[in-house]
């Protein structure tokens, strides 16, 4: 699909960029000994201290169940923990230990590269634009 032509899909054209930047940043991700979806899931519980399991799930688009063997996977090492939710005992928040904070620190600069290097060539408008846009269609789907 060329980007100028409005009778593509657009859907499959997002979903290529995000596989192709995906590896850029599995790469990067893997010097700090970290997957794509558990960086994700350290910004979202940093952003947001206290998501439950099913919150971090719809976050790094995945299904409660995969969300829950991903953050035991990750209190396994060291880079968060659950604690009773004080409002729903039926569920359990999840936050960042001092490692899990650290690990973040230390990957960011790596994917900011990443970034960088992937946007070097779109103007500084183009690159607020695309942003805007992108942050715009999560809005309307998620309404």
């Amino acid at each position: 699909m060329e980007p100028n032509d409005e009778t593509g899909c657009v859907t499959f054209l997002v979903r290529h960029a995000w596989l192709s930047m995906r590896s850029a940043l599995a790469a990067a991700l893997a010097e700090h000994e970290l997957s794509v979806q558990q960086y994700g899931t350290l910004l979202c519980v940093q952003k947001d201290p206290g998501l439950t399991v099913a919150e971090v799930g719809r976050v790094v688009g995945t299904t409660r169940q995969s969300a829950n063997e991903l953050i035991t996977g990750m209190e396994r090492a060291g880079l968060v923990e659950r604690r009773p939710n004080p409002k729903d005992r039926r569920t359990q928040q999840v936050h960042l230990t001092a490692g899990g904070e650290r690990r973040l620190a230390e990957a960011a600069p790596a994917i900011r590269k990443v970034e960088n290097d992937l946007e070097a060539a779109f103007s500084k408008p183009d690159r607020v634009t695309a942003r805007a846009w992108l942050a715009h269609m999560v809005t309307a789907v998620e309404g």
